[in-house]
């Protein structure tokens, strides 16, 4: 199985493809074929190091792909389920990846496997920054810095229906234009 490995922390050129053997899943594991990989800046820090990972080590936290084993305790997803993640253990940027069950969510059907493997990280970010870093309230204003990036996309439009007054950040006159196709700001 080929993955992407690095062994010492640095810019691109320490990303190297290795030939590996996988192992079998663990009781509470189940061995996923990643069929898309989401790239995050999470994956540069960990590859240069400013925020050190053990090495060697495989790179990359979010994936989607499907199940082709099942560990013998697993109870929550069966082979051929179609599952997303977006934590660790590191090594998303690989074939195949063994992942513990409580750590994956179904895709739903309708949600492309690049979507699935690229908004979970967005996902939770906007999740904990509306409803954890500060418990927000029907009528609160919300400021925020680039709305019209990935996490500002999702953040924008679930302040919307949360009913928060939105002010938002934009650079560009364009920007503003997707907000507005996406009925995020009016």
């Amino acid at each position: 199985m080929k993955t992407i490995k690095i062994e010492k922390f640095g810019g691109p050129e320490v990303l190297e493809v290795k030939d590996i053997e996988i192992g079998k899943p663990g009781p509470k594991e189940v061995l996923i074929k990643n069929l898309s990989i989401g790239l995050n800046y999470i994956d540069v820090y960990h590859r240069t190091g400013l925020y050190p990972i053990p090495l060697p080590s495989g790179i990359g936290l979010e994936a989607c792909g499907i199940i082709e084993e099942v560990g013998s305790e697993v109870d929550l997803f069966k082979v051929g389920d179609r599952v997303a993640h977006s934590s660790m253990p590191i090594g998303s940027y690989s074939e195949k990846q063994l992942f513990p069950q409580e750590k994956l969510v179904l895709v739903p059907e309708g949600i492309s496997d690049e979507i699935a493997s690229c908004i979970m990280l967005k996902g939770i970010t906007s999740e904990y920054l509306l409803h954890r870093a500060y418990p927000i309230k029907k009528g609160d204003k919300v400021l925020y810095h680039a709305a019209a990036g990935g996490v500002g996309q999702i953040l924008c439009q679930w302040a919307n229906a949360l009913e928060l007054k939105l002010l938002e950040l934009l650079a560009l006159k364009k920007k503003k234009l997707l907000l507005k196709k996406m009925a995020v700001i009016m």
